[in-house]
């Protein structure tokens, strides 16, 4: 049996494609480790950039609103406090069925016509009832020990356990058998820690801000 001799052009042929094919392999494997070895520091540095220049955003407490928008709504009768001036004081004394009554609120009232009442606070709707002397009366239960009473509301739009948010409308204004000449109005009550403030000093300031008086 005759053996074959391979040509010397074969030979060269296969030996130079066996290098270029391991020269390859060592190229691909090499540029491999190299990525893989880039994309980590890339991840570590965009980690780095971001756990070192990212803050925690505190979010702001709230102002504590009016409870109308209506700018021709303005303030009828004062808060009830000891400390103020004569005029101020005779301001905050309700007249009922011969009967004096100091207010512990700020009653709201104006135009001729109805105006919208608003939550002062987001918060939770605890009481809606109707009170023969004061109307419809809504409570609401806010952050920080703080509640406000919407009373003399000819309407509600909201019912017991809603959650409310600061500015959504809650009813509109409307009278009561208390102050029967004052056209339709709002009397707000706010309390912290079951105490009554009043709504003047509470107004524009952050909830945090509020203390019991």
């Amino acid at each position: 049996m005759e053996k074959r001799k391979l040509k010397k052009e074969v030979v060269y042929t296969s030996c130079a494609l066996v290098i270029i094919l391991l020269i390859s392999l060592l190229y691909y494997t090499f540029f491999s480790n190299t990525k893989l070895s880039n994309d980590k520091e890339d991840y570590t540095y965009v980690s780095k950039l971001f756990g070192d220049n990212v803050k925690k955003v505190v979010s702001t407490p709230k102002l504590i609103m009016r409870p109308f928008n209506n700018a021709d709504v303005k303030v009828l009768k004062n808060f009830y406090d000891y400390k103020a001036d004569e005029s101020t004081q005779e301001n905050s004394i309700i007249n009922y069925d011969t009967t004096y009554i100091q207010n512990n609120g700020v009653i709201f009232g104006g135009p001729q016509e109805s105006f919208e009442v608003t939550s002062i606070l987001d918060g939770k709707v605890t009481s809606v009832k109707d009170d023969k002397l004061l109307g419809k009366i809504v409570t609401i239960k806010h952050e920080n020990e703080i509640e406000s009473t919407y009373q003399c509301l000819s309407e509600v739009t909201v019912k017991e356990n809603d959650e409310v948010s600061q500015g959504t409308v809650i009813g509109k204004a409307g009278t009561s058998n208390l102050e029967k000449d004052l056209g339709p109005h709002i009397l707000l009550e706010i309390t912290k820690d079951g105490k009554s403030i009043n709504p003047l000093n509470a107004i524009d300031k952050q909830i945090n801000d509020i203390k019991s008086e």
